[in-house]
C-alpha cells in the first residue's frame, strides 16, 4: 500500500511538464533578494553570476563582482565569528544560514542575512554554491544608521551567548564626548558619518555582540578570562577609537568615555548593561574621562543623583544655594582685580556640593533657569556692595548655562537685574563655554553685541578645549578669554603649551581682548604666564574659592600676592592678630 502511494507520487511528478530555462532565468533576475552563484570547483570559489538585486544591494556591478570570492563583501571586517561558520559549511558541502556585516561599494555597512545552498552533481559533489542575500539592517534588533545591533538586539545576543565555562562576560560602553558639538558645528550629515566610522572600527573586534545603544553610545560584549584581560580589552578598544577620523570635509579627533562591567555566567543582560552604564557615567564625570569599571557605589551614586534632582527644585526656597568667590589677580602688581563667583549647594545631608555635582542635573530638570536667575541677582547685589566707594572697582564673573541663553531674553533679563541691584554693567562679566557659539551663531552674536553695548563683559571659559575655532575671536564681541588650566599646568616644562599660550596672549592683545589664565598652582606656572605676556590669573597658588566675608577682608586689607604668600595664610594671620587683640 505504502509502496503504491510512493509510486503514484513519483509518477505524478514525472508527468509534469519541464520548467523552461527562460522561466528560471526570469525568476532569478527579478528576485527581490540578491543572488550570486560561485564555482566551487574553481580555485578561490569565484563568483560566476549575480542578479540585478545583488547589484542594487551591494553597489557593485556584475562585471566588478564576477571573478571575486564573495568574502570581498566583508572588506577588512574579517573577525566576525559567522565567517568561520560559512567556511566550515563550504568545506563540508552543506547549506548554511548566517547574519553578518557586509559593506557596499561606497563603504556603508549593511547586515546581510545570507543563505548558502550547495548544488551537487550526480556523484554528490558540490560543484556550485548559490548565495541568497537579504538586507536586514532595518529589521527589529538592528540599528538603522550603523547596521550594528540596537539595544534590544544586544540584550538578546547576550542572553543567547555561549560563553565558555572558564570565561567571563565583559560588557563595555563607550560614549563620544561632545558629540552634540559635532552635529551642530559641522552638520548632522557629518555627525552620522562619525557614528558610522566609529561603528566600522568597532566592527573589526572579535566581539560576541556590537551595538549602538543610544545616540552616541556604543556597547560591546566580549568573552574574557579574568579581570586583567578585561582591563586590557578596554584599553585596546579605546586605542582603536583614538586615531583621527577622516570624514567628508573634515578631519576630527574624538575623545571617548568608557565604562565596563564583568560578570560570570547566568548574568542578567539588563543588569550588566546598567552596571556598564554606571561606569560610563563615572568616566564622563571626571575631567580626563578615564575608563571606569562598575563599582557597587555607582548604584548608590545614581540613586543619590535622582534624590538630588528632586531636592534641587526646592534648594533656592530653602536658602541652600550660596556663592563662593575665587579672586583674580593682576600678575604684575599682585592686586585683586576681580573674582569668579562659583555656585555651591549647601545640602542638608550631603554638605557643600560643587557645581559639577548638580549643574548637569539642574539642566536636565530645567531648574537651571531659576538657579541661574538667583545667582545673577545675588552676584549683582554683592558687586554693588563691594564696589560702593571703591576707586578701582572689582569685576565679578559668573558662569551662565547655554540653556539660559536659549530659553530667556538674556539682554532684557540682565538689564533688569542690574537696575534692581544698582550694579554697573562694567562690574559684571558673563562666562560661557565655546559650545554656546556653535549652535546658533547669528543669534548669539546679536545677543553678545547687545550685552556688550550695555557694558557687560563676555568671557569664554576653557578656551581651546572644545571644537573651537579662532574665528570666534573675530566673529563674536568677546571681552575676555580664559586660558584653560590644561594649558597652564606644567607649562614651564612644555614647549607646545608655551607656544599655544603665547599665541593666545598675542591674539588677545591684537584684538583688545583681556586674557586670564586659570588654574595657576605653582610659582613656576605664574612666572611663565607673566613671561609669556599674560597679565591676569587665578588659581590655588593665590587663593581657593572663599565665602564673601573672607573676600571682603582681603579687599579691605588690600591684600597683594607675593612669592610664598597666599590668601589662606594671610587670612590665618589676620585671625591670629584679631585673637591677640581681644
Amino acid at each position: 500500500m505504502h509502496d503504491r502511494k510512493r509510486w503514484r507520487f513519483r509518477s505524478a511528478r514525472a508527468e509534469q511538464p519541464a520548467i523552461p530555462p527562460e522561466a528560471i532565468a526570469l525568476g532569478f533576475e527579478n528576485s527581490s533578494d540578491g543572488v550570486l552563484i560561485a564555482d566551487m570547483a574553481a580555485r578561490g570559489h569565484p563568483i560566476i553570476h549575480v542578479n540585478r538585486a545583488f547589484e542594487t544591494l551591494t553597489g557593485y556591478s556584475a562585471a566588478e563582482a564576477i571573478g571575486k570570492n564573495c568574502r570581498y563583501l566583508q572588506g577588512s571586517d574579517r573577525l566576525q565569528p559567522e565567517i568561520a561558520d560559512i567556511r566550515k559549511a563550504l568545506e563540508e558541502g552543506r547549506a548554511a544560514s548566517v547574519t553578518l556585516r557586509n559593506y557596499r561599494r561606497d563603504g556603508t555597512m549593511f547586515r546581510n542575512a545570507l543563505r548558502l545552498l550547495p548544488v551537487r552533481d550526480r556523484a554528490g559533489n558540490a560543484t556550485h554554491c548559490v548565495g541568497l542575500i537579504r538586507d536586514v539592517t532595518h529589521e527589529a534588533g538592528v540599528d538603522r544608521l550603523t547596521g550594528l545591533l540596537d539595544r534590544y538586539g544586544l540584550l538578546d545576543r547576550i542572553a543567547a551567548a555561549n560563553v565558555p565555562a572558564a570565561s567571563k562576560l565583559l560588557l563595555i560602553k563607550v560614549d563620544i564626548l561632545r558629540f552634540h558639538d559635532v552635529n551642530i558645528g559641522f552638520g548632522y550629515d557629518l555627525g552620522d558619518a562619525l557614528l558610522r566610522a566609529t561603528a566600522a572600527r568597532l566592527a573589526t573586534l572579535p566581539a560576541i555582540a556590537i551595538s549602538r545603544v543610544a545616540t552616541d553610545t556604543f556597547a560591546l560584549a566580549l568573552s574574557v578570562e579574568d579581570d586583567d584581560c578585561a582591563n586590557a580589552c578596554v584599553s585596546d578598544v579605546l586605542d582603536l577609537l583614538r586615531p583621527p577620523y577622516v570624514l567628508p570635509a573634515a578631519s576630527i579627533v574624538v575623545q571617548f568615555a568608557a565604562g565596563y562591567a564583568i560578570d560570570a555566567h547566568d548574568v542578567d543582560p539588563l543588569q550588566l548593561a546598567r552596571q556598564a552604564g554606571a561606569g560610563l557615567q563615572r568616566s564622563k564625570a571626571e575631567p580626563t574621562h578615564p575608563p571606569h569599571s562598575f563599582a557597587v557605589s555607582d548604584e548608590r551614586d545614581a540613586r543619590n543623583r535622582i534624590r538630588l534632582g528632586s531636592e534641587l527644585q526646592n534648594a533656592r526656597l530653602n536658602q541652600e544655594l550660596v556663592l563662593h568667590y575665587q579672586p583674580q589677580f593682576d600678575l604684575t602688581s599682585g592686586k585683586i582685580v576681580g573674582a569668579e563667583a562659583l555656585l555651591r549647594w549647601d545640602h542638608g545631608s550631603f554638605g557643600i556640593q560643587p557645581p559639577a555635582r548638580f549643574i548637569g542635573i539642574a539642566e536636565d530638570t530645567g531648574a537651571i533657569l531659576e538657579i541661574g536667575a538667583w545667582g545673577l541677582r545675588t552676584l549683582a547685589t554683592y558687586a554693588a556692595t563691594v564696589n560702593r566707594g571703591r576707586s578701582e572697582p572689582i569685576r565679578f564673573a559668573f558662569n551662565v548655562s547655554v540653556l539660559e541663553f536659549m530659553q530667556r531674553d538674556m539682554v532684557q533679563f540682565v538689564e533688569r537685574v542690574l537696575a534692581e541691584a544698582g550694579c554697573r554693567p562694567q562690574w559684571l562679566t558673563l562666562e560661557l563655554t565655546e559650545n554656546l557659539m556653535v549652535g546658533q551663531p547669528e543669534y548669539i552674536r546679536r545677543v553678545f553685541g547687545d550685552l556688550r553695548q550695555l557694558g557687560v563683559g563676555i568671557s569664554i571659559d576653557d578656551f581651546g578645549t572644545g571644537y573651537s575655532s579662532l574665528r570666534y575671536l573675530e566673529k563674536f564681541p568677546i571681552s575676555e578669554i580664559k586660558i584653560d588650566r590644561s594649558f597652564v599646568h606644567d607649562v614651564a616644562n612644555s614647549a607646545a603649551k608655551r607656544v599655544i599660550v603665547e599665541a593666545v596672549v598675542k591674539l588677545g592683545a591684537a584684538l583688545d581682548i583681556r586674557v586670564l589664565a586659570e588654574g595657576i598652582e605653582t610659582e613656576a606656572e605664574r612666572g611663565m604666564m607673566q613671561a609669556l605676556g599674560c597679565s591676569f590669573g587665578q588659581g590655588y597658588l593665590f587663593a581657593t574659592p572663599m565665602e564673601e566675608l573672607d573676600l571682603h577682608r582681603l579687599l579691605d586689607r588690600e591684600f597683594v600676592i607675593r612669592e610664598g604668600w597666599d590668601a589662606r595664610r594671610f587670612l590665618a594671620m589676620m585671625d591670629g592678630s584679631e585673637n591677640r587683640d581681644r
